[in-house]
């Protein structure tokens, strides 16, 4: 079965296909990538059987996935991490939020996720753009952690279950609960699903106990309300 997924869910994702492959036994091969890479391969004609994606990336998609199976699975918070070892820098208070990302060198943020267009909207919003967004460093592919290892960076932004795939990198903790952006993703079968019932058995299993224990454990949070 191919799974196109989010690198959002990715560490989570990981586990729950091998325990749907241990009760199962059927193989699962998974593609990972940001929601907008995989609308363009669904558009270069590239097929799947079951998507995992932002929720709202689904309304084009009609034609495209079974409408009547979609279903939430997970919601990722943004938050913030800096390189192990070195201090960790108040977030807890929208202010003090704030007087972070001014003090920051560099402030890494994804080019082409979720959680880079929310935090630059939040950038013009709270008055940064010029000052914290003229020092920032965009990185178009990979995990944002990665430019705090380089030296690119001293504070990384992205959604926490994406900041663990760094291991050097130490996870500070979400946004103020004031700033704070959710963003939900869901899965549903493939239109052209070479097993249907398979792959929603998959879609299912995505919402069971064990899946949503794996969710947690890895910085998702469980969807507020269905995804329909």
């Amino acid at each position: 079965m191919k799974v196109f997924s989010s690198p959002a869910v990715k560490k989570a994702l990981d586990e729950v296909i091998i325990m749907f492959r241990q009760e199962t036994g059927v193989s699962i091969d998974a593609v990972f990538e940001p929601t907008g890479q995989l609308l363009r391969r669904i558009d270069a004609g590239e097929s799947f059987d079951v998507m995992i994606a932002v929720t709202e990336s689904f309304g084009p998609l009609t034609t495209v996935i079974e409408p009547h199976t979609l279903t939430s699975v997970a919601r990722a918070g943004i938050g913030v991490a800096v390189k192990r070892g070195t201090p960790e820098p108040d977030i807890s208070t929208a202010e003090s939020f704030i007087q972070t990302l001014r003090a920051a060198r560099s402030v890494a943020y994804s080019g082409v996720g979720a959680s880079g267009a929310y935090f630059m909207t939040l950038l013009d919003k709270l008055g940064l753009s010029e000052d914290v967004g003229a020092r920032a460093t965009v990185v178009e592919k990979g995990y944002v952690a990665q430019a705090l290892i380089t030296g690119n960076a001293d504070v990384a932004i992205q959604q926490l279950s994406e900041l663990l795939f760094v291991p050097q990198a130490q996870v500070v903790g979400p946004f103020p609960p004031e700033l704070q952006h959710y963003t939900e993703f869901s899965a549903a079968v493939s239109a052209q699903a070479s097993d249907p019932d398979q792959a929603q058995a998959f879609v299912n299993f995505l919402t069971s106990a064990p899946a949503q224990t794996a969710y947690i454990q890895t910085r998702l949070e469980l969807p507020t309300a269905p995804a329909q």
